[in-house]
């Protein structure tokens, strides 16, 4: 099994892109095939600041391998490092029917909204198609939204293997995350960087512990019983704590006598004890940016030899290989 993800530098990542995915590309480098990259190309799409693509970059590989990706299991790459995915993702352009691209989301969203979508947007699916074909991955984490994506890369592939009449693209399968657990945010919604609500995992302690009191609770008064159920920092509080702790705290919810403060405190203790490795070792990472950075090459010289070969494959069916 090869596994694939990238993840795009559009911001630091929060509770919500840890839980409902980055925790589980984890889990699956443990088969030592998986290329995982941070997708700067795609970021261009939203980011016009040179300065903020790069910081977004370099802390995105930073909280990645502070977070317990392996560079000795799975390959971490820059996108842009690879320039073999750009020139595949011309010659899937060339067998790209447009209809296909306009029934894309995130390009019908934008028009939808009256949003200008440039070529960048709507030729976003040909991207992450090579993205995905380049390195003969048959298996692309994504959560249940992001199917779409891979149905596309799938039709691409199949295409092109069919108007060539060579087998050079191995069609993958979607790894439909689990996200059953809902990350709420400091307003009870999804934690989302578009709705500003979200909990960054390497905030400092100071400014995290004044973004964990922020998050909305009811008026019930102290003495009163409370409904853990109903409440967003009990749900994530569930994200960091075992089975006994969390009925620990659900039985103090239902006698009454604790305020939401306490329960407050109690998140950001637990959460603290559960990222602990994690915010010493980025510590470490980022006094030591030029084994960061040769992490990232090496990445990118195993990626690179690897999309070379998928590369020559399909150039070579459409006769761009001269001899």
């Amino acid at each position: 099994m090869r596994v694939l993800s990238g993840i795009q530098p559009t911001g630091r990542f929060h509770w919500g892109n840890y839980f409902g995915a980055i925790h589980q590309y984890i889990e699956l480098q443990k088969n030592d095939q998986a290329f995982y990259f941070i997708a700067d190309l795609h970021a261009l799409t939203t980011i016009r600041e040179p300065e903020v693509l790069q910081g977004f970059t370099n802390d995105a590989a930073i909280d990645l391998l502070a977070l317990g990706l392996d560079p000795e299991h799975a390959t971490l790459f820059r996108q842009s490092d690879v320039p073999e995915v750009t020139e595949l993702t011309w010659l899937l352009m060339t067998i790209t029917q447009m209809h296909l691209l306009e029934k894309c989301h995130a390009f019908k969203d934008k028009k939808a909204k009256g949003i200008a979508a440039d070529a960048g947007l709507f030729t976003y699916p040909v991207l992450m198609a090579a993205d995905i074909l380049l390195y003969d991955s048959d298996t692309v984490p994504v959560g249940a939204d992001q199917i779409q994506h891979i149905e596309v890369t799938r039709d691409l592939a199949q295409r092109f293997n069919s108007i060539y009449k060579k087998e050079v693209f191995i069609l993958p399968e979607s790894y439909v995350l689990d996200q059953s657990s809902k990350v709420p945010g400091t307003d009870g919604e999804k934690m989302s960087k578009s709705y500003g609500n979200i909990i960054e995992i390497f905030t400092p302690a100071k400014k995290l512990r004044k973004k964990i009191m922020s998050i909305k609770t009811d008026s019930t008064p102290v003495e009163d019983p409370k409904d853990p159920d109903q409440c967003a920092v009990f749900t994530l509080y569930q994200l960091f704590a075992s089975k006994e702790e969390q009925d620990q705290l659900a039985l103090k919810y239902r006698d009454g006598g604790m305020g939401y403060g306490e329960a407050k405190q109690t998140l950001y203790d637990a959460m603290m004890d559960y990222f602990s490795d994690a915010r010493k070792k980025r510590e470490e990472l980022e006094a030591r940016p030029d084994d960061v950075e040769d992490i990232l090459k090496a990445g990118a010289i195993k990626a690179r030899a690897k999309g070379r070969e998928v590369l020559d494959r399909a150039k070579s069916a459409c006769g761009l290989i001269y001899k």
